[in-house]
């Protein structure tokens, strides 16, 4: 008899009469629709490691390690009534998915929120172990490189030349200006800025890092200029999380940028029951947090509507929203862009810059905003 395939076999998870719902990946988007979903549905959320790492938070806990602590929240502190499987997916099909363990996992809606690949520790507190050791880097170094002038390393040479102004910070962008994805008048204000605070911004260069040091603190950029630092961050973009679908039922539902392409109801265009929400998207538009948490309520809104046999015209329509943005500079200042102005210092630093919206997404997770014990 010939040996089954996985696709063949019963999945070991699941039951529930047409309401289960398997969401993989557990940052900004999968977390909150998981969240969402878990007293309406058999949800199960599939993710690398145990914790949502509340990614607009990672600099400040760079610099302050304590502030991980309401930041890197384990999946079960808001996943009461759902299933946590810890592991990677590796293949999808129109039922079930596979896991890097061998489990299978049923469902009647699935939802692709992988984001983008950031190899982070399985568990929590390893990621509050990495925080610490940054920090040591950080405090134990006299000059610092950061690489990479988007919104990450802007943030990152801010946080650190604000808690750290003895500290030489360089920042190397390999771009005309920093913070391409929004308007040149918020990038000269931004560079305006970190000259104030003595950040050494060089545009238009690169550091090669694997050729960077040959043992000694020099750091040599394409244009052959030497940057003496003790040591350096790698702030540049990530890969999309979606390589790992180019073999499953979706290899035709991505575009060439390997994002998947969506209708204006968060599905994957060919899938009814497939959706994908966050940074993995061919939404247009800039890929930012405050976004995928609107894919969430959206997507959460339309699998209620489908679970519960409602006709489809009352679904939900994702509308993409004119760009607004605010890139917080250090404890007190932030750089902000909205329809019609440009703003910065301390009034949008006031929105953003000193809680960095931490409360604000613990409270929508159903958590305190202000404490936690562990």
């Amino acid at each position: 008899m010939a040996k089954k395939s996985w696709m063949e076999k019963p999945a070991e998870l699941g039951g529930g009469g047409g309401r289960r719902v398997v969401v993989i990946g557990g940052g900004v988007a999968g977390s909150l629709i998981a969240k969402s979903l878990q007293f309406n549905a058999d949800v199960t959320l599939i993710d690398q490691k145990e914790y949502f790492d509340i990614p607009w938070a990672s600099l400040r806990s760079m610099v302050e390690p304590s502030f991980a602590e309401r930041s890197v929240i384990n999946h079960r502190d808001y996943l009461t009534n759902g299933r946590l499987v810890v592991s990677r997916a590796i293949n999808i099909t129109n039922s079930e998915v596979l896991t890097a363990e061998g489990r299978l996992v049923a469902y009647d809606y699935l939802v692709i929120a992988t984001g983008h690949d950031d190899p982070l520790p399985k568990f929590r507190n390893e990621r509050l172990a990495e925080y610490q050791e940054d920090n040591e880097k950080i405090k134990a170094a006299r000059s610092i490189v950061v690489v990479g002038g988007g919104p990450t390393g802007v943030e990152l040479a801010a946080e650190i030349a604000v808690d750290f102004p003895e500290k030489k910070v360089t920042l190397v962008h390999d771009g005309p200006r920093l913070l391409e994805f929004i308007g040149p008048k918020a990038s000269n204000k931004t560079l305006d800025w970190l000259k104030t605070k003595n950040v050494d911004v060089k545009l238009q260069q690169s550091i090669e890092m694997d050729r960077s040091s040959d043992g000694s603190n020099a750091y040599i950029t394409s244009s052959h200029e030497k940057i003496e630092a003790d040591c350096h961050f790698l702030c540049t973009g990530k890969p999309l999380g979606s390589a790992w679908l180019k073999e499953t039922i979706l290899k035709d539902s991505m575009d060439n940028f390997g994002r998947l392409k969506v209708d204006d109801n968060l599905r994957i265009k060919g899938h009814k029951n497939i959706m994908a929400i966050g940074d993995i998207t061919d939404i247009k538009g800039v890929k930012q947090g405050y976004f995928a948490q609107k894919h969430a309520l959206i997507a959460a809104k339309n699998i209620k509507i489908m679970m519960d046999g409602e006709k489809e015209t009352k679904m939900a329509i994702y509308k993409p929203h004119s760009i607004k943005v605010i890139v917080s500079l250090g404890r007190q200042d932030a750089v902000a862009q909205f329809p019609f102005t440009t703003l910065i210092g301390l009034v949008p630093g006031m929105i953003k810059s000193k809680d960095l919206f931490v409360g604000k997404t613990r409270k929508k997770m159903g958590l305190d905003p202000h404490i936690v014990h562990y």
